[in-house]
């Protein structure tokens, strides 16, 4: 994939944004980081999706100031189509791959109908499960 917006240490600072035409009105863009927050915003909505987990690039990239709301989200763009992947903590005791599914499908849909962009793939790597009463230890 060509664009690749998120966490990562040694990002570039240019971000190229999504250009939708067919506005009569004029040109309308969409950051990339846009598709994360959706994205991030939608996975809390999911039962059994305890937080997004990010690695140690995202860990360090937090000390320089990115923002959490695109903790654990990759979003990549290749001829108008998105991929977003996610890594993620889940539930103690959910069915993993029915949480992946409902996962996946509601960040496709509302990324596809708040930006009108489509969305090719939505990668889910669960990093870990987590008891919901258990407070996240530092490793």
């Amino acid at each position: 994939m060509e664009n690749q917006v998120g966490n990562a240490v040694g990002e570039t600072p240019e971000i190229v944004a999504t250009e939708a035409t067919g506005s009569e009105y004029g040109q309308i863009t969409i950051n990339p980081n846009v598709f994360a927050i959706i994205a991030h915003e939608t996975a809390k909505e999911v039962p059994g999706v305890v937080e997004l987990s990010g690695s140690l690039a995202d860990d360090l990239a937090g000390i320089i100031g990115k923002k959490a709301k695109d903790k654990g989200i990759r979003v990549e763009e290749e001829q108008d189509l998105l991929t977003i992947n996610l890594t993620v903590v889940l539930e103690f005791g959910v069915n993993i791959p029915e949480i992946c599914l409902q996962l996946q499908g509601a960040v496709k849909k509302t990324v596809e109908q708040l930006t009108g962009k489509q969305v090719y793939a939505v990668n889910v790597a669960v990093q870990g499960i987590r008891n919901l009463g258990e407070k996240k230890t530092e490793e």
